[in-house]
């Protein structure tokens, strides 16, 4: 018994631990889109569910012996796949849709080795039934959950905080030759110990193990499939407020573990009753957050999120629990709940962004969830009441009749509620795309005042960029990019500024805004890593347009920036920018490779020796620039910080900015220094690196 927990303990560790560790040493590979964790998560589902099925195969066909052998001769083969470190190979080469790519990176790097950790749970609790009859498995997969969920919690708390990625990969890899060992053993034993031989498929199963019916596998597949969905929407919903970062990858990955193990390990802890009440107590604190998401902060959204994870997952889990088959019949039970979740994982990667324009799987989902528990507990009390009814009195059978009536309104004002911020999302819109980077809109405000109408790009929840349709306004350098701002002092102050041309460059296309600051003959390069934004901004913002009738050389680059510049350096075309801005860090997901000491070395290489970085630090929930200062501070340069207050009569907006550059004749500029802000008490310099990213030192409390 201890040689088959430490078994599934150390898998079930070492399953949940590789997700956050390669998702995030792929991220900046793929422009750090939340698109990338929930790809991330569909291929770990997929997988799960080749695993569940292998196990379900091998104990329903092969001799104990030979189950024992594949598995050790597996075993052996993955072991020999160590270390876990990713070819840069599987590097994008443009900003096509990613998905198959990274598919195929996780499938080469880690394909193996998790398959044969997720077969664990299962095939070591098919063996252990067959060796140790009258003895439940059951409470080896809540074992194998909480190991699971210690392996997500210890993950950024302990391991992303303190050990940098290759260390934690070769630790991971090290770790699994320990497994290795430990269910090699295993499987030797049960070839040396003369078990039952497993009953053939179709064979006449015990009597009190009747086949499960068709309509008990079709609420399998729901149920873990709804709890799956869940998962991916909350978390993807999530990864758009603030960052794509592990915590908030683990966050909702652990409470969805949790809900596994209290439902499995403890069954009268769930009640239909009690969760179906914390259940509607949820759906309301959803829609809390979806019609009032300004008002509230950032602590009570995840906090509503998480507590909307929670619940619904224990519904679904708690209901599958009160479903389960007899031990004869769990690796098919796992199989389907493997698949389950797959399918939730599918919904939400692959079907959803074709589908909608908006990330509304989370509302189809909890809308979908509370009508599961409604018809179940419609079902059980229907199977009561056709043998009781008869017996009741008025009064009990009003009650029951009300009891449903308000299911029926609870699931009405829901859907209303839930349409009601589709239809509000969608206010003004005149465009609106999504695809594998995020959702884009395109809104048409102040249609009754020509002087104000305007055109926005809204990533998300945040706006980008706009241009105003008058005539006499279409310049003007709108949003964050006022000429008081640190982009605009960078530009207009630039000491070779009317003496020549200016070569600029720009990480994040937006509304194309900044192309208001290109004279005649000056050089403009934007790099765009979301195709679309160029669609969009070439349809309905004339900016580029009217800076090339300017005659300025606008070019536009379809990639992520660093990949791109990372791209033309390797052919020995340094860019020589005398300006170059990086403008992707306003939106709530924030792309961190972007901010590393490794990203700023690359930036100055693009730059020419007098030449200015600017970056933009606008975010409503993370300070970076103190991260910005460390690395002006590595590379020799001085860092000022501008914090400019928004003007309405001049359409910007309150812009943060940090300006890096050794050009003294700027530094110097009295107009320059007029417009610098002080840094704030108790910003530090903070230095991240491709290896170590720590979001909780610029959370904004």
């Amino acid at each position: 018994m201890a040689l088959y927990a430490v078994t599934i303990f150390l898998s079930a560790f070492l399953l949940f631990q590789v997700q956050p560790l390669i998702g995030k040493y792929i991220l900046p590979w793929f422009g750090g889109t939340p698109g990338v964790w929930t790809t991330c998560l569909l291929f770990f589902q997929l997988a799960l569910l080749g695993g569940y099925a292998y196990a379900h195969l091998v104990v329903s066909r092969l001799r104990p012996r030979q189950q024992g052998g594949v598995h050790l001769g597996l075993l052996l083969l993955a072991a020999a796949t160590m270390p876990i470190i990713p070819s840069e190979a599987w590097k994008p080469v443009d900003a096509a849709n990613p998905v198959g790519r990274i598919l195929g990176l996780l499938a080469a790097t880690v394909g193996l080795p998790y398959l044969l950790l997720s077969t664990t749970g299962p095939l070591l609790q098919g063996w252990f039934a067959r060796a140790n009859s009258g003895q439940s498995p059951y409470r080896l997969y809540a074992l194998s959950n909480i190991g699971s969920l210690l392996a997500l919690l210890t993950y950024p708390v302990l391991f992303e905080r303190y050990l940098r990625l290759p260390t934690q990969v070769w630790l991971w890899s090290g770790t699994y030759l320990l497994f290795v060992l430990s269910c090699g053993a295993v499987a030797i034993g049960l070839r040396r110990t003369a078990l039952s031989e497993p009953l053939p498929d179709g064979t006449a199963t015990a009597a009190d193990s009747p086949r499960p019916t068709a309509g008990r596998l079709l609420l399998w597949l729901l149920l873990s499939g709804g709890g799956s969905l869940m998962l991916l929407a909350v978390t993807n919903h999530m990864c758009q407020d603030v960052a794509v970062v592990p915590f908030l990858w683990v966050a909702p990955l652990s409470l969805y573990l949790l809900s596994f193990i209290l439902c499995f390990e403890y069954e009268r802890f769930y009640d239909r009753r009690v969760w179906g009440l914390l259940l509607a107590l949820s759906m309301v604190g959803l829609l809390q957050a979806l019609l009032n998401r300004t008002a509230l902060s950032l602590t009570t959204q995840i906090a509503l999120y998480c507590g909307l994870t929670f619940t619904c997952c224990m519904v679904c889990h708690g209901e599958l629990v009160k479903l389960k088959p007899a031990p004869r019949h769990l690796t098919l039970f796992y199989l389907l709940v493997s698949a389950g979740g797959a399918l939730g994982g599918v919904a939400v990667a692959l079907v959803a962004p074709r589908i909608f324009r908006g990330y509304w799987e989370l509302h189809l989902g909890a809308w979908l969830i509370s009508l599961l528990l409604a018809a179940l507990a419609a079902r059980d009390g229907w199977q009561r009441r056709r043998t009781t009814w008869p017996t009741l009195t008025p009064v009990g059978r009003a009650n029951a009749a009300l009891f449903g009536l308000v299911g029926l309104v609870g699931l009405w004002f829901l859907a209303d509620g839930l349409l009601t911020n589709v239809r509000g999302s969608q206010l003004n819109s005149i465009a609106a795309v999504r695809n594998f980077y995020g959702t884009l809109q395109v809104l048409d405000e102040y249609r009754d005042d020509p002087l104000q109408r305007q055109h926005i790009l809204c990533h998300g929840q945040t706006r980008h960029g706009y241009q105003f349709l008058d005539p006499t306004r279409q310049d003007w350098p709108t949003a964050y990019f006022g000429p008081q701002s640190g982009v605009g002092t960078a530009i207009t102050r630039h000491p070779r500024r009317g003496q020549r041309p200016l070569r600029l460059g720009v990480i994040g296309l937006g509304a194309g805004t900044l192309a208001v600051y290109a004279q005649r003959q000056d050089s403009l390069v934007f790099y765009e890593i979301n195709p679309l934004v160029n669609e969009l901004t070439s349809r309905y913002f004339t900016t580029l347009h009217r800076a090339r009738e300017r005659g300025a050389e606008v070019v536009e680059l379809i990639g992520d920036g660093r990949i791109v510049m990372e791209q033309q350096l390797a052919r020995g075309e340094a860019q020589r920018f005398d300006v170059l801005v990086a403008d992707a860090f306003s939106s709530d997901a924030i792309p961190t490779h972007l901010l590393t000491q490794e990203c700023a070395a690359l930036y100055w290489q693009h730059l020419q020796p007098d030449g200015i970085l600017a970056m933009q630090c606008t975010n409503r929930y993370l300070d970076i620039a103190p991260v910005i200062r460390q690395l002006a501070l590595q590379h020799g340069k001085e860092a000022l910080y501008f914090n400019v207050p928004g003007d309405p009569a001049s359409g910007t907006f309150n812009s943060r900015w940090v300006v890096a550059t050794s050009n003294s004749a700027f530094l110097n500029d009295p107009e320059v220094r007029r417009r610098v802000t002080p840094w704030p008490d108790g910003a530090a310099p903070i230095l991240w690196t491709d290896s170590f990213t720590n979001l909780y030192q610029v959370l904004l409390r």
